[in-house]
């Protein structure tokens, strides 16, 4: 038969490796569609940002490629950023949905 402290071991247990898989790490790949964000970027952001490796847009705020490289792995800065930006950069108002395809432009930019 289980004691109390077993159990609440047990428990312990359980709810830490929940925690660990439900963790930013460990679901640190967007749910967007990269080829969709690559379009909003030409569409949107070419105009202040470089938005790849090949030097499309202008280069009066940081690069995609230097954003991608700073935050790699941080979606939720990305993701409130996008959501609710600062001045300069105009509040596109974005959808849940195009934000996470911006994000996964972003993440596609990050080389190994």
């Amino acid at each position: 038969m289980w004691s109390r402290v077993a159990l609440r071991a047990q428990t312990a247990a359980l709810l830490a490796a929940a925690l660990m898989c439900a963790s930013p790490t460990a679901s640190a790949q967007s749910v967007g569609d990269r080829e969709a964000g690559w379009n909003l970027a030409r569409q949107w952001c070419v105009d202040c940002h470089v938005v790849d490796y090949a030097g499309h847009g202008a280069d009066t705020a940081p690069a995609f490629p230097a954003i991608a490289r700073e935050r790699r792995g941080d979606q939720r800065w990305l993701r409130a950023w996008l959501a609710k930006p600062h001045p300069p950069m105009p509040n596109l108002n974005l959808s849940r949905g195009e934000i996470d395809d911006v994000i996964a432009y972003l993440e596609s930019l990050v080389r190994p």
